[in-house]
């Protein structure tokens, strides 16, 4: 059922300055704060909160917004919160009972978060449980900074790698293009297939899910195809595979790894380590001065020898395994995420008076805590396990 608004007709929104260290994007860019200015939206901003990412504040001000000196000012003022990153331990407390915050929370990992801001009855929204629906697109902040991980990534491998990407015709003679392997179909996996193509490489994929096999064609890349059983969930997500599908589909990965030199791993599954794809002997059978950029670091990684945030040299292979690549292109991330964030919000206030209809698939997907309960699955999941 449909709750009574939240708020009354002009709802106050605050944008703090991102404290985690590297975080360098901003939860609002002034396009969108002129925006929903227009609409209504009373729109707060401490200072510098967008200076990393290249807007500084006389932009948000020209755009209609308010800079406030202090953060606990913001805090006390604002409504609604919007985040990139979730709160830390020193920001949690800012928040009051009846506060809106939306942000990633990354629920599936951090559930003691969860149950911390259930407990403080704040209404916490994570960016990252928005559900994969057409009508959902606008609001997809996941696919957002996958699109520019993917990019990245690429351009990362290509700047480590001690070859040129493209084929080259030369009065040295004919240069043949760098070889790369893309591990995984998602959004990360295709923008990657899309940036390498662009480049010049010669691009092969694998993906477990075959209904991929179309995208990554299209985009002009060999699909390496493993006679599997299809393996998404509802949402489109990857799962988990039978042991012996995951021993032929490493071996098929190795077979190929070998002539590789370049590899871009993206595959991830919701609130699960990262799946092994590239053992060790995989990484000892590949070309000297390879190179492997793993986007699953920051959950294990896809790479057994992936060390999260860090680039090492192992069996004379390059392995990277970056975290946050989207607040290295701060600019246009912050760009992409505030209009994700701007669609929820006018989504769910649409005439600045903030309703939470429970009913509707978007908003019974976001919301995690309200009145001091929690409402997502999983964490309460967690919640009973530590009480057993």
């Amino acid at each position: 059922m449909s709750s009574q608004p939240e708020s009354g007709p002009t709802l106050t929104v605050g944008v703090p300055r991102e404290t985690i260290p590297g975080e360098r994007r901003v939860a609002l860019t002034p396009d969108v704060v002129k925006r929903l200015s227009g609409r209504g939206f009373r729109i707060l901003v401490e200072r510098e909160a967008g200076v990393a990412a290249s807007y500084p504040d006389e932009l948000y001000t020209e755009a209609g917004a308010t800079i406030v000196p202090e953060v606990a000012q913001l805090y006390r003022e604002a409504d609604v919160i919007l985040k990139v990153q979730r709160p830390t331990d020193e920001e949690v407390p800012l928040l009051r009972e009846g506060q809106v915050i939306i942000a990633f929370l990354s629920p599936l990992t951090r559930p003691e978060l969860v149950v911390q801001l259930a407990e403080r009855k704040v209404t916490a929204l994570s960016m990252d449980a928005i559900p994969r629906i057409t009508r959902a697109q606008p609001m997809d902040a996941l696919s957002s900074m996958s699109t520019i991980a993917g990019y990245k990534a690429v351009l990362l491998a290509a700047n480590a790698l001690s070859k040129f990407f493209p084929l080259l015709m030369t009065a040295a003679g004919t240069i043949p293009p760098a070889r790369v392997l893309v591990l995984g179909a998602g959004v990360a996996g295709l923008q990657a297939i899309a940036t390498a193509r662009r480049l010049g490489a010669v691009v092969e994929a694998f993906d477990t899910r075959p209904v991929v096999k179309e995208q990554v064609e299209s985009l002009g890349a060999t699909f390496l195809e493993l006679d599997i059983q299809s393996s998404q969930d509802a949402s489109g997500y990857a799962t988990e595979l039978e042991e012996e599908h995951i021993k032929r589909e490493i071996a098929l990965i190795k077979e190929h790894a070998a002539r590789s030199d370049v590899i871009i791993t993206t595959a991830l599954i919701p609130g699960r380590p990262a799946p092994l794809l590239l053992p060790e002997d995989t990484v000892a059978n590949m070309r000297p001065g390879s190179v492997i950029v793993d986007l699953a670091a920051e959950m294990g990684g896809n790479c057994e020898l992936t060390k999260p945030g860090e680039t090492i040299v192992r069996h004379n292979v390059t392995i990277m395994g970056p975290l946050n690549l989207p607040s290295e292109m701060a600019y246009h991330a912050s760009q992409m995420y505030a209009k994700n964030i701007g669609a929820l919000l006018e989504h769910l206030a649409p005439n600045a008076n903030l309703t939470f209809d429970m009913e509707d698939s978007i908003t019974a997907g976001v919301v995690l805590t309200r009145d001091g309960e929690v409402l997502h699955g999983p964490t309460r999941e967690w919640m009973k396990e530590r009480v057993a």
